[in-house]
């Protein structure tokens, strides 16, 4: 098949969106489909564009067999508010004539990734005009959040966003998203149930394995044999909830054997540097690189998970996959009756976002129970393997795309014919 991927965020981004859908088309170009992609250039989730990607604003190039077309977009320094709009619009804008040119390649299925939903329209339209499935996968619904947690503020401005929304959103052929209780979401903002399709993360489980010994990184960091390491591991942005974090390390100083390791990058960099200053049981590290993930998520005794509790059930964090993997419990911060707290309750320990004594308590218990530890890091990895293995979940969606794809076909032959 052809297939062309409409993805504001792409490789060689580490992390998010980029990463998987990276991940997607060097996975589907590997099994002998004739991928492009239309992306700006990496810029997440540091908020700047990457060396070697400044210029020029309209570019070409090949990645892991992937035909990759890169567009512009403008990159503020502290992406809040308006501010995150404009970006998102200035990347729809901009990728237009490149969307539109790639009409004359005639692609057999057009998968947008939202966000950025702005660029939603463009794609649904590419499709229609070359008569390709039109296939929009929601990694988070970004409206609501943007209202929920106040970057967008206003009552008519948010009823014409949702309005807008919704009538993007029914017009798809296909729409996929990454939980069930998101897929609720879809059949609430009017998708009809038949368009709606599970597409999860998902994760290598070959590639990201329980080590068998101690993480490098603990040598590294001088990090104690001894000692329980609490992760941290991703964007630090402002729906992680990430000063929850030094907050419990504060409570802890006296428990020498327990290390909180905070790793990666965002927005929200400054703000967590002030928290963490003085705190000798805070280690910060940068992004790592993504042959070394395995590594890294084995550093952890116990991953953490914080979100902002605005943000329950409007985004499943991507990172839980990796976390499962890696074979070791998970600390997630959500309330009961989320998809997120379903997961993590036979692997891991639930607390509300904004229970700070029981997040202590959560990580003391965990610390002082090595038993327990093991217990559910196991359930953790045979979740990881039986729900999120990345053969079987991108298998699937080819499987529904080539499906979808000759429906159409046929549907249009029999059209053609009367």
């Amino acid at each position: 098949m052809k297939i062309l991927i409409y993805s504001a965020n792409y490789a060689p981004e580490p992390t998010g969106i980029g990463k998987y859908s990276g991940e997607m088309a060097e996975w589907l170009a590997a099994k002998g489909h004739d991928v492009r992609v239309v992306a700006a250039p990496p810029y997440y989730p540091n908020w700047k564009i990457a060396e070697g990607y400044q210029w020029p604003p309209y570019r070409r190039e090949s990645l892991h067999g992937v035909d990759v077309w890169r567009a512009p977009l403008w990159v503020p320094s502290n992406p809040g508010g308006v501010k995150r709009v404009l970006h998102l619009l200035s990347f729809a804008a901009s990728s237009i004539p490149v969307m539109l040119r790639q009409t004359f390649w005639n692609p057999d299925v057009v998968l947008t990734v939202a966000p950025a939903m702005a660029c939603a329209p463009v794609g649904w339209l590419t499709a229609r005009l070359c008569g390709a499935t039109a296939w929009l996968h929601v990694q988070d619904f970004e409206v609501d959040v943007a209202f929920q947690m106040n970057l967008l503020k206003g009552k008519r401005l948010k009823s014409l966003a949702l309005g807008l929304e919704r009538a993007v959103l029914k017009r798809f052929d296909k729409v996929s998203t990454i939980s069930s209780k998101m897929a609720d979401k879809l059949r609430q903002k009017g998708v009809d149930n038949e368009a709606i399709t599970l597409f999860s993360n998902w994760v290598d489980t070959a590639g990201v394995n329980p080590l068998a010994g101690p993480s490098s990184y603990r040598q590294e960091l001088g990090i104690k044999p001894e000692q329980t390491v609490a992760l941290f591991s991703g964007t630090w942005g402002n729906k992680q909830n990430l000063l929850a974090i030094p907050a419990a390390a504060r409570q802890l100083t006296h428990r020498q054997d327990i290390v909180f390791v905070i790793c990666g990058d965002g927005v929200m960099r400054p703000e967590l540097e002030a928290a963490c200053k003085g705190l000798s049981n805070v280690k910060l590290m940068p992004l790592q690189p993504k042959e070394r993930l395995g590594e890294l998520l084995g550093l952890a005794d116990m991953h953490l998970l914080t979100q902002s509790a605005e943000a329950e059930d409007l985004v499943l964090p991507s990172k839980l996959t990796g976390m499962l993997s890696s074979g070791r419990p998970v600390i997630a911060t959500c309330r009961q009756d989320t998809e997120l707290a379903h997961v993590v309750s036979h692997c891991g320990i639930v607390v509300a976002p904004d229970d700070g004594a029981a997040l202590v308590q959560a990580v003391v218990t965990l610390a002082d129970s090595p038993e327990r530890l093991k217990e559910l890091g196991g359930y953790a990895r045979a979740h990881a393997e039986q729900s999120f293995a990345k053969e079987h979940i991108l298998g699937r969606w080819l499987v529904e795309a080539e499906r979808t794809t000759l429906a159409a076909g046929v549907v249009l032959s029999e059209h053609e014919a009367n």
